[in-house]
């Protein structure tokens, strides 16, 4: 499994009603959280190995009602403290 992070641009007054419809639609979403500043949404996602990250990003998330843009990023490696 690897993670992507997706920052999600809404139409004005619909960043919740997104990312209810992200959490009740999108099996592979693990977090969506709301952000202010240029994108109203971020979403972490983890995507199996062999899955296109461009066709799950314009075909799942890109076609939810409400998304006016999207900006993809891909992480490589995860870090925790010792504990």
């Amino acid at each position: 499994m690897r993670a992507i992070f997706v920052q999600i641009k809404c139409e004005m007054g619909q960043a919740y009603r997104v990312a209810q419809e992200a959490a009740d639609t999108i099996a592979e979403l693990s977090e969506m959280h709301s952000t202010s500043g240029q994108y109203d949404l971020l979403g972490k996602f983890y995507l199996e190995a062999e899955q296109d990250i461009g066709r799950f990003v314009t075909e799942k998330v890109q076609t939810l009602p409400g998304v006016r843009d999207t900006y993809t990023l891909i992480a490589f490696n995860a870090f925790t403290g010792a504990g």
